[in-house]
């Protein structure tokens, strides 16, 4: 029963964002269980966007589909953005723990599945002059979550405004940051498979 009130609590969030991230964090009214059940339903919001947009909207093949990517393509940004933000805020006295940060984003980010899954049947039914009303909800479904996720860091975090702006950039460049290493270690693994395979075959040649 307290999953499925954690769930429906996603409602009141979105309408209520201050008052409803301070219940998220003090009252509890949110939980893992719920946030990460908010990002399986975002992957499959986008799985099912991907493939069955009306194809006037739809600028992707669904033939070409790659699920794995798609799940990564939603996992990646929330996880790097929780790191780093978690990172930032823990260096400028932020008040919020991981698990928090967590909670709070996957709330945040409710508007997009509640608006981007209306608009997939939508978008086989309208026409290119009426793509304006699919691109203004796409658009908003995107500013809403923007937003709280704005407010989410602030009511966690206990931040002023700016201080949230600051920290949200300084993620963002943390988010970037977190990329290039990691890329920079993929390439160095490559290299270094590369060359201790390129020794071995050299070894069993000669022997």
């Amino acid at each position: 029963m307290k999953y499925l009130d954690s769930l429906k609590f996603a409602f009141y969030v979105i309408f209520h964002p201050f008052k409803g991230f301070w219940d998220l964090k003090h009252e509890k009214r949110g939980s893992m269980s719920a946030a990460f059940t908010f990002l399986v339903l975002l992957i499959i919001t986008y799985i099912l966007r991907r493939q069955y947009t009306g194809f006037i909207f739809n600028e992707n093949d669904p033939k070409r589909l790659n699920v794995f990517i798609e799940i990564i393509s939603v996992l990646l940004p929330f996880f790097l953005w929780t790191t780093a933000n978690w990172c930032i805020t823990t260096l400028m006295d932020g008040e919020g723990s991981y698990r928090d940060i967590v909670i709070a984003t996957a709330y945040a980010l409710f508007p997009l599945i509640l608006i981007n899954l209306p608009l997939i049947p939508f978008s086989r039914i309208i026409n290119m002059e009426e793509g304006a009303f699919y691109f203004f909800f796409a658009s908003v479904s995107a500013l809403w979550s923007g937003a709280l996720i704005l407010a989410g860091a602030m009511v966690t975090h206990q931040y002023t405004a700016g201080k949230t702006v600051f920290t949200s950039i300084l993620s963002v460049v943390g988010m970037g940051l977190m990329i290039f290493i990691g890329l920079l270690v993929f390439s160095l693994l490559q290299q270094m498979i590369s060359f201790v395979y390129t020794i071995y075959r050299e070894i069993v040649f000669r022997l």
